[in-house]
């Protein structure tokens, strides 16, 4: 029996809820990158990102293949750049609409006041 849609969009949602897996995705976002790489870049254990990768590794959403010693990550698709661009023009949006319902507040207050 299949998994309906939604619930599999809960999954992957599920999935990029992590702040190093976003991380490591935003990284990845320019091409390739060796794990050594990714350490330097974000500031956790070797075990820790090791755990990570393999999730996102689990959920399709990196590749790695081996490039001499090293051992890259890429993107499995470029549609994950989308999706994390999108997430930060939401966010964006919402944390603007926060501004201006804050702004709104603040100029509310000083008119009942003055």
């Amino acid at each position: 029996m299949s998994v309906p849609l939604y619930q599999a969009k809960a999954e992957m949602f599920r999935t990029l809820g992590h702040p190093v897996r976003i991380r490591v995705l935003e990284l990845l976002q320019d091409g390739p990158r060796p794990v050594r790489d990714l350490l330097d870049e974000i500031e956790v254990e070797a075990s820790n990102l090791s755990q990570q990768l393999s999730v996102l590794r689990r959920a399709g959403f990196v590749a790695s293949y081996r490039e001499g010693p090293l051992v890259m990550y890429a993107l499995s698709t470029p549609d994950l750049a989308e999706l994390l661009a999108v997430g930060r023009r939401i966010l964006g949006a919402v944390l603007s609409d926060r501004d201006g319902l804050l702004d709104e507040l603040r100029a509310h207050s000083q008119e009942t006041s003055g």
